[in-house]
């Protein structure tokens, strides 16, 4: 009689006969993450995409990171678990009036954020992540006017901090980030006095106001695990408790709920299983397709991004 083996040992032995790598974001269910090659933000997974020599990409996280993936990779496959593990500010920014925008000011540059399509990436200049944004934006001679999209929270402190006044800000949110009260965040700061305040830049003005530290993803982790705090207030999506216990373990870590679901969590992020990952090593599929034509315009922007220390 055959002995009955567990999803996760199905994973692993799947991932040795694919020679496949499993890329998480740090927002994915720790069940993921513990079985993962590599956790990380945005960044660290597009760059960790750019130099693997796996056969086989699964992209535990949101779909526009699995694009991201194939346009480092054109010639890997790259499987996801759920096509339907999208983005709500993907869905803000439709390709169609980017493209008008250019026609009519042609003399923007334009600066998309991560979180984006791979079609609105082939239409701009430069890309960027929550971890360089700031980065990128200096990285642009000062008399050059500027489109960011398509976060209007990162933007808007993108903005602060380059203290660039010729750029305009797209009107897209994460439905995650953006709902988080700043009523909420002063109540855990009541309820918690010596709590320090990390926050993602895609939450509210009003929030990064109270924050004490301001970051991405994997900058909270490591800031986390640096400071001498012994206690923080986490202003991100709650997935990342995972991390930050294993990092921190010995710290404590609060998180506000949002106005959306009243919890702190992604659902598109949460659509993603491990058998829903199994199945893809198993079938490798659903697997994402690219034009040559799409991949070689959206590659420009990204390795100029990607140039950028």
């Amino acid at each position: 009689m055959p002995v009955a083996i567990s999803v996760e040992e199905e994973i692993l032995e799947l991932k040795r006969e694919r020679n496949a790598v499993l890329l998480a974001h740090h927002y994915q269910e720790s069940e993921i993450q513990e079985l993962a090659d590599f956790i990380g933000d945005s960044l660290e997974l597009a760059r960790k995409a750019q130099t693997t020599t796996a056969d086989v990409i699964l992209f535990a996280g949101v779909y526009f990171m699995a694009e991201t993936a194939k346009v480092l990779n054109p010639n890997k496959i790259v499987v996801v678990p759920d096509v339907n593990a999208g983005c709500s500010l993907v869905d803000s920014c439709p390709v169609e009036p980017i493209r008008a925008f250019k026609k009519i000011h042609p003399d923007h540059i334009i600066v998309s954020y991560i979180n984006t399509s791979v079609e609105v990436k082939a239409e701009s200049d430069i890309l960027c992540t929550s971890r360089n944004a700031v980065d990128v934006v200096n990285s642009i001679p000062a008399d050059k006017p500027i489109l960011f999209l398509p976060d209007v929270n990162l933007g808007n402190w993108v903005k602060k901090e380059t203290g660039r006044q010729n750029m305009r800000i797209w009107q897209g949110a994460c439905i995650v980030h953006a709902t988080f009260p700043a009523r909420r965040l002063a109540e855990a700061k009541a309820k918690y006095p010596s709590a320090t305040v990390v926050a993602h830049p895609e939450c509210p003005g009003a929030v990064l106001a109270m924050a004490d530290y301001i970051g991405s993803t994997s900058a909270l982790i490591n800031y986390c695990a640096a400071s001498e705090a012994k206690e923080f207030i986490v202003m991100t999506e709650s997935g990342v408790k995972h991390s930050l216990y294993k990092n921190s373990p010995e710290k404590i870590f609060h998180f506000v709920t949002n106005e959306n679901c009243n919890c702190s969590e992604c659902p598109y992020m949460k659509l993603n299983t491990l058998e829903k990952v199994r199945d893809g090593l198993l079938h490798l599929a659903p697997r994402l397709e690219l034009s040559a034509e799409l991949i070689e315009r959206a590659k420009l922007p990204l390795e100029r991004m990607l140039a950028i220390k």
